[in-house]
């Protein structure tokens, strides 16, 4: 089965509270088919609606690249009630699903810097609770069983532990390699980064 293009946005703040770095954290629905009860980030599928109306020049990557990037505004607005600019998405990993799941999804993970106070508010209906939570303890609940976190969520917050600021977040994930998962995948079309 061919994975469905998917996005999520890894959320990211500096608390004064946990002296460092939080990331939002979303409850899907147990009733979801895929990954219900997990813990995730903000994120789903690519629609047709995402693709620019007006392609003009772009290769078929840059297009499902700006698709991923407009899906995962749209759905962060669905889930969490937040309106992000694309500007502040940084793109740090593409995962695919593996072979022989009922659901696969080729998702770009795209960083988000908040540098304001925000309001978040769910849908209560795919999602119903959400914390923010530094990368460290959510690792910690998910080791303890108290909370869920799917592969890709667990690694994510593990490659934010070194980082106290969002400067130094910011910068070391701009000059990072985007990790891709699995390395050969055929789902993933490398981009040239943004200087």
């Amino acid at each position: 089965m061919k994975p469905r293009p998917a996005s999520t946005v890894v959320l990211v703040r500096e608390s004064a509270e946990n002296n460092g770095v939080e990331t939002l954290l979303l409850l899907r629905n147990s009733a979801l088919t895929f990954e219900g009860g997990a813990w995730v980030f903000p994120g789903g599928k690519v629609d047709a609606c995402d693709y620019p109306a007006t392609p003009g020049e772009l290769s078929p990557g840059q297009l499902d690249h700006q698709a991923a990037i407009n899906a995962g505004i749209r759905e962060t607005q669905e889930e969490a009630g937040l309106i992000l600019s694309p500007d502040y998405l940084i793109p740090i990993a593409h995962w695919t699903t593996p072979l022989g799941l009922s659901r696969r999804y080729a998702t770009w993970f795209f960083l988000c810097p908040l540098h304001n106070d925000v309001e978040i508010v769910v849908d209560d209906d795919e999602i119903l609770d959400y914390q923010w939570l530094s990368p460290d303890a959510a690792l910690q609940a998910h080791s303890a069983g108290l909370i869920r976190l799917p592969v890709p969520t667990a690694f994510t917050l593990k490659s934010l532990l070194p980082y106290q600021t969002l400067g130094e977040l910011c910068a070391a994930m701009k000059s990072a390699e985007i990790h891709v998962f699995p390395e050969n995948s055929d789902y993933y079309q490398p981009l040239a980064r943004p200087l």
